[in-house]
């Protein structure tokens, strides 16, 4: 069973100058590639990126809910060595040379049959919408008649970028 222990940091703000890097987007991006990085090489595996609320004071008397950024993160915790006993020391023995023994053969075991499926194992499981209407035998398709066909609405042509969140929906 494994342990792991956790660090959650906060993430960056805002990118930083990095070669290469012109638009905003392209320095915050490479701000977090270079500390998820800087974690990798001390050993932690990321998990995840969270947002989290946080009161905080503001003013005098007021508070306020501040959300807050955060990356997680995880390694495994390295378990102790067991413990183990000191180990006697080998009594020495005469060796013998091996005498030359008759070479029998070893009966090779009786192979095994496979049991007979009966029908109901024979039969292949379906589950109640594994396959479409239209696949269905004839004599099905008539008892569902009664219902009008499903259809679609049309579907919008989705973007062919990543998907960054709900603004593109």
């Amino acid at each position: 069973m494994s342990s792991y222990e956790y660090t959650v940091i906060p993430a960056p703000a805002r990118g930083e100058k990095a070669k290469g890097a012109r638009t905003g987007i392209e320095r915050f991006a490479a701000t977090l590639a270079d500390v998820l990085n800087d974690m990798a090489r001390e050993g932690w595996e990321y998990v995840r990126a969270e947002v989290l609320p946080a009161e905080e004071r503001s003013g005098l008397t007021s508070r306020t809910t501040v959300y807050h950024n955060l990356l997680v993160f995880r390694r495994a915790l390295v378990a102790e060595p067991a413990r183990s006993l000191p180990l006697e020391e080998p009594v020495a023995t005469p060796t013998t040379p091996p005498t030359a023994a008759p070479s029998v053969a070893p009966e090779a075991p009786a192979p095994i049959r496979p049991a007979e499926p009966t029908a109901a194992q024979s039969a292949p499981v379906r589950a109640p919408f594994s396959q479409p209407m239209r696949a269905m035998p004839q004599q099905q398709a008539h008892a569902r008649a009664a219902e009008p066909p499903l259809t679609a609405p049309p579907q919008a042509a989705m973007p062919a970028g990543p998907r960054l969140g709900p603004a593109t929906r």
